[in-house]
């Protein structure tokens, strides 16, 4: 099983969000060496818990810091922008980096109706017209000329480069149904709920037309997990992640990140206990012998391509630990 990142540019205790940054830049290099398929930067806006807001920008760095592994988002939300200046952006990503660029392509706001009225200059912002976006970029990616008036005249450069690999991400069938259509990868978020439906990635297969972007249907899937040498050592790192989802589900968007330490004695009722518990069908515990063997086993179940991994523990240091014990599980 080929194994990715997904980063989200976390922003710890005691870190800064340039601190949250460069420990992006160290992950993607280590990533590299340890053999990981891709690293993909997430967009988050409005948040004082992720750094990660202009992922192309992210994408761009860390390209001219590796050597092999791709580097993408996960997704650019595209409903907030020009779908021609997406696709000059990643024109240039693809002209720099040729051969290692996946344009993934997100559907979400990535952030609260604040960050969705900022974006949009105040205006309401666009939310029907989504999929018509991505074709048009993705024509225009390909040196195609788009049908409406206003792009006719207007050429989308750098011309003639290396196509991107370009991906569309979801969580519902509806997605999966336009990814195979488009001839795009699909990214499915495993992480959002917990949850998995084959019918979506029968539903993609089914529908799946080869593109210049896409010879044949590729799906990866994204779990978020915490891994120990022991399973002792993975929940202590795991609670952190588990109150800060349940705080957040009960409205508290950027109440801080509390330490391993900080969360140990975090009074729960037993309300909490249940509810975390629950939660943890999205963060996947254990080893790496037990985190590998369920991710075999949905791999088994679901047939997808691809996990890629994101992990929030609180020490940089920790979080390369994760990486490392499954490289080590999955690649030896």
């Amino acid at each position: 099983m080929k194994l990715s990142v997904l980063d989200q540019a976390p922003i710890t205790k005691g870190n800064t969000a340039q601190d949250a940054l460069a420990k992006a830049v160290e992950l993607a290099v280590v990533a590299e060496e340890l053999g990981y398929e891709r690293i993909w930067m997430a967009e988050h806006h409005n948040t004082k818990g992720f750094a990660s807001s202009s992922p192309e920008i992210t994408a761009a760095y860390i390209a001219a810091k590796t050597k092999r592994i791709r580097v993408g988002t996960g997704g650019t939300m595209i409903m907030h922008y020009s779908p021609y200046k997406v696709a000059e952006n990643f024109k240039t990503l693809s002209a720099l980096a040729p051969g290692r660029i996946d344009f993934g392509i997100g559907r979400a706001p990535g952030g609260d109706h604040y960050a969705m009225y900022a974006l949009a200059d105040g205006r309401q912002p666009e939310v029907d017209n989504i999929y018509e976006k991505i074709e048009v970029a993705l024509q225009y990616v390909n040196d195609e000329t788009p049908e409406a008036p206003y792009y006719r005249r207007a050429i989308a450069g750098p011309s003639n480069i290396v196509l991107p690999s370009a991906w569309l991400l979801g969580s519902s069938g509806n997605s999966a149904v336009q990814a195979g259509r488009m001839g795009l990868g699909y990214s499915y978020a495993q992480f959002f709920n917990g949850m998995m439906n084959k019918a979506f990635f029968d539903a993609y297969r089914a529908n799946f037309k080869p593109s210049v972007y896409m010879e044949k249907p590729e799906i990866v899937v994204s779990y978020f997990v915490t891994v120990g040498e022991t399973r002792e050592e993975a929940e202590y790192e795991a609670k952190p992640a588990d109150i800060a989802k349940m705080l957040f589900m009960r409205g508290q968007v950027d109440a801080p990140r509390l330490t391993p330490e900080e969360a140990k004695d975090y009074p729960l009722t037993e309300m909490d206990k249940m509810w975390i518990q629950e939660n943890r069908k999205s963060n996947i515990v254990g080893t790496a012998k037990e985190v590998g063997d369920f991710l075999r086993q949905e791999q088994e179940i679901y047939g997808f391509d691809e996990a890629m991994i994101c992990t929030i523990p609180h020490s940089q240091e920790m979080r390369l630990k994760v990486y490392r014990l499954l490289a080590k599980e999955f690649m030896g």
